[in-house]
């Protein structure tokens, strides 16, 4: 999936996450648009990295870590972007899971496009 399409997708998905869970809230949709380029960027160049690092415990906790992981990115990515706040470390994991279900929600149109009728 193109990047471009990817972070549209996010943006509204956190959007929508901002809108459903308490403790996380976005100014404008601006604002996240570019949470959404933020995410992507430190999912792509950071991410690996702290999964390689943290990868015995990651396996140790059955890949629960990983949720660690996406939430100290989405707190990360609050304290970059000036708009987006989310509360806490838990509401972090939280909004990091709403995210990824939302996302994929949205995705699956998008990826069925793709695909040809054949």
């Amino acid at each position: 999936m193109p990047f471009l399409v990817k972070v549209i997708v996010t943006t509204f998905a956190v959007v929508i996450g901002a809108y459903i869970i308490p403790g996380v809230s976005v100014d404008s949709f601006l604002t996240a648009i570019v949470v959404a380029f933020v995410l992507g960027v430190l999912n792509a160049i950071l991410k690996p990295v702290l999964v390689l690092l943290t990868l015995p415990v990651t396996v140790l906790s059955l890949g629960l870590f990983l949720l660690v992981i996406n939430a100290f990115i989405i707190m990360l990515t609050d304290y970059f972007v000036k708009g987006f706040d989310v509360s806490s470390f838990l509401i972090a994991v939280l909004f990091s899971i709403v995210l990824a279900f939302i996302s994929w929600l949205l995705e699956v149109p998008v990826r069925s496009q793709g695909r040809g009728r054949y």
